[in-house]
């Protein structure tokens, strides 16, 4: 059997790029107009080769001091449980870490069913003590 060689590359995903995965995965329909700014402003990115085609990506958002939020981690579908997800999350914790010079907040939003997937990097509900909330404009 064959291994599917997969390259993990530090940069941010293009905007087609970004929109394909964003939709695979069922996030549902991007705002591309939207998509190249945020884009433009992450601190840091990822994403994962399969020979041409962009199978996952990832990124980090925040002040690049004491605030950092992990943003867009996915993986197509056909491409999942093959540790890619593991790697795009080792990658944007190293950087971080190597960029965080005390202490620091690591914040996400998993998708409904991923929070095992996030517990194994340490990532926790503090809840009652500290509530996670959003609020999404234009909807």
């Amino acid at each position: 059997m064959t291994q599917i060689p997969y390259e993990l590359e530090e940069r941010l995903p293009t905007v087609a790029e970004h929109r394909a995965l964003w939709e695979a995965v069922g996030w549902g329909t991007a705002n591309v107009a939207m998509t190249g700014p945020s884009l433009a402003r992450s601190l840091h990115g990822v994403v994962i080769r399969c020979g041409e085609d962009i199978v996952g990506m990832g990124r980090i958002v925040g002040d690049g001091a004491m605030y950092y939020y992990i943003q867009d981690v996915a993986v197509l579908p056909a491409h999942q449980g093959k540790g890619l997800g593991l790697r795009i999350m080792d990658n944007l914790l190293a950087y971080v870490e190597s960029h965080c010079e005390g202490a620091g907040f690591v914040g996400l939003f998993a998708s409904h069913g991923n929070d095992s997937f996030y517990r194994r990097f340490g990532f926790a509900n503090y809840a009652p003590g500290m509530t996670g909330m959003f609020k999404v404009l234009g909807e």
